[in-house]
C-alpha cells in the first residue's frame, strides 16, 4: 500500500497495536478520536488528517488483530459516503463532528428507495446486517431515487439488533416504511459507479479486519507450538506442525497481496470491483481457516473459553458473511470474466 503518508505507516501501525493490544483494557471512543483515527480521511480543514483509505486500512487491520470491539467500521463506511458527496454545509458539519468524536454514525448501504410525492420525500426499505446502527446518533442511507443513487440523512428508522455469537460486533436490521425525509437531506451521488465504490469499500474494510485476524492467529500459534512440550520436545519441531504453520503463512501472504491491491485501488477512487472480490473472498476465507487451524494446533486449551481463540474464530466467521460471502464474490468475478 502506498500513499503520500507512507512514511508514517509504521508509526500508525505501532501506535494502533499498542493502544488496542492492552489486555483487558477496552478502548473508549474518545481514544479513537484522540488518536486521530476517526478523521483519517476527513479534510484537515474539517478537523481531520486529510489522509486516505490506505491509512484507515491499517487501523482496520489492527482492530482485527486485536479482535477489538468498536464502532469503527460503521464510522469508516459513513465517512466514505460523506466524502463521496459534493461539499455542502450539512455534510461538512457531520464530518467535523465525526472527526471530533462527538457524533457516531452508521451507513445503510442497500435495499432502500426514495419516492417523491410533490414537495415531500418518503423513504422505504429494509436492510439486514447493518454495522453499528444501534446507538448511532445519525443514520445515512444509500438509496435509489428513480434510478439515481442518493445518500439520505434519515431519522425515524426502525433499528433492531441482531443476536450474534460474535460479541465484538454490532449488527442490526434497519427498516423504513414511507418515512418522511426533508428534501434537503437527500444528497445525490455521482452515479451508479460511486454507489458501487462505496459497497466495494465496505467489503475491503472487512477484508482488512480478516487479514489482521489471520495474522494474529498465526503469531499466537507459532508462539504456542514453540513452548508446548510433548515427547520431550516442542511440538513445533514436528514436521506435521511445521507444515501446518507454513501453510497458514503462505495463505496469509497471498491474502496480504490481494488486500493491499484492493486497498490501493479503493484509495485511488478507481474501479476496484475485481480487486475487491479477490481480496474479500480470499482473505475472509483464509482468516476463518487459519483461526480454525490455530485452535487445533493449540490442542485442548484451544477449545477453552479462557484461551480467547474462540473470539477470533467467531469474528472471522462473521466477516466471511459480511458484504458478500466468498461464493458471491467469486460469482461476481466469473460474470466479469466468464
Amino acid at each position: 500500500m502506498t500513499s503520500e503518508f507512507a512514511e508514517i505507516h509504521d508509526e500508525l501501525r505501532a501506535v494502533a497495536r499498542t493502544v488496542l493490544g492492552k489486555a483487558g483494557t477496552p478502548v473508549g471512543w474518545a481514544q479513537f478520536a484522540d488518536a486521530g483515527w476517526l478523521g483519517l480521511e476527513i479534510d484537515d480543514a474539517l478537523g481531520g488528517a486529510g489522509a486516505s483509505f490506505v491509512e484507515t486500512a491499517i487501523v482496520l487491520e489492527e482492530l482485527g488483530r486485536a479482535a477489538a470491539p468498536s464502532r469503527y467500521l460503521g464510522t469508516v463506511l459513513t465517512v466514505g459516503a460523506l466524502m463521496a458527496l459534493a461539499p455542502n454545509d450539512s455534510r461538512d458539519e457531520l464530518l467535523t463532528a465525526v472527526a471530533a468524536g462527538t457524533l457516531s454514525a452508521a451507513l445503510v448501504s442497500d435495499s432502500f428507495r426514495v419516492v417523491r410525492d410533490g414537495p415531500g420525500v418518503r423513504l422505504s426499505g429494509r436492510a439486514e446486517f447493518v454495522p453499528d446502527a444501534v446507538g448511532a446518533d445519525r443514520m445515512l442511507v444509500l438509496a435509489d431515487d428513480d434510478g439515481c443513487p442518493v445518500v439520505v440523512d434519515a431519522s425515524g428508522l426502525t433499528v433492531t439488533a441482531h443476536p450474534l455469537l460474535d460479541e465484538t460486533r454490532s449488527l442490526s436490521v434497519v427498516s423504513a416504511d414511507n418515512v418522511d425525509v426533508a428534501a434537503a437531506s437527500v444528497w445525490r451521488l455521482g452515479g451508479a459507479a460511486a454507489a458501487a465504490r462505496l459497497r466495494d469499500r465496505a467489503a475491503v474494510a472487512v477484508a482488512c479486519d480478516s487479514l489482521g485476524i489471520g495474522e494474529a492467529m498465526l503469531a499466537a500459534t507459532v508462539d504456542y507450538v514453540a513452548v508446548r512440550q510433548q515427547f520431550g520436545r516442542p511440538i513445533g519441531s514436528f514436521q506435521a506442525v511445521k507444515h501446518a504453520c507454513a501453510d497458514m503463512l503462505v495463505r496469509l501472504s497471498v491474502a496480504r497481496v490481494l488486500v493491499d491491491a484492493a486497498v490501493t485501488q479503493v484509495a485511488e477512487g478507481v474501479d476496484a470491483s475485481v480487486a475487491t472480490s479477490m481480496a474479500k473472498s480470499y482473505a475472509c476465507e483464509t482468516a476463518l481457516d487459519v483461526a480454525g487451524k490455530a485452535i487445533q494446533l493449540h490442542g485442548g486449551i484451544g477449545y477453552t473459553w479462557e484461551s480467547g481463540l474462540h473470539v477470533y474464530l467467531k469474528r472471522a466467521a462473521l466477516n466471511r458473511a459480511l458484504f458478500g460471502a466468498p461464493a458471491e464474490h467469486r460469482q461476481r468475478l466469473s460474470r466479469r470474466y466468464g
